[in-house]
């Protein structure tokens, strides 16, 4: 096995939001949620890793250009005894800067076992179309 297969392997860990000037305004530890983004000729597919959140507890929206993802995740009831963790518990925020290609009122989003995939079509005058030629 290469260093490279080796790398990808890897487990990384989660990253918590560091804190910024100020008072913070949520309870509890925030990660940045991890993502792959992929784009095609129709537009872009963000998925984003979001273990534990449940549908009701996620917040997906638009403002001035820039595309937010803030979850909640509840925490373990306080009659459970932890014996051994792997897995810190919090919520996840993440923000992405939208360019003019992306048709904002065409997004959209399923939340599936933990991840979000996010549709993110491209505007019309954006795609690529083919020229007719004529004879």
């Amino acid at each position: 096995m290469t260093d490279k297969e080796k790398k990808e392997l890897e487990v990384s860990k989660k990253k918590e939001i560091e804190a910024q000037s100020g008072e913070p305004t949520r309870e509890g530890v925030v990660f940045v949620p991890d993502v792959d983004i992929v784009e095609t000729e129709q537009g872009i597919t963000l998925y984003a890793d979001l273990p534990g959140v449940r549908k009701e507890d996620l917040d997906i929206d638009i403002r001035e250009g820039v595309l937010a993802l803030t979850a909640t995740v509840e925490p373990l009831p306080a009659h459970h005894r932890i014996i051994y963790r792997e897995y810190d518990v919090g919520g996840f925020q993440r923000r992405f800067t939208l360019g003019e290609k992306i048709d904002q009122g065409k997004i959209s989003a399923e939340l599936t076992h933990g991840v979000l995939v996010l549709h993110l079509p491209k505007a019309e005058a954006h795609k690529p179309r083919k020229i007719e030629i004529k004879s």
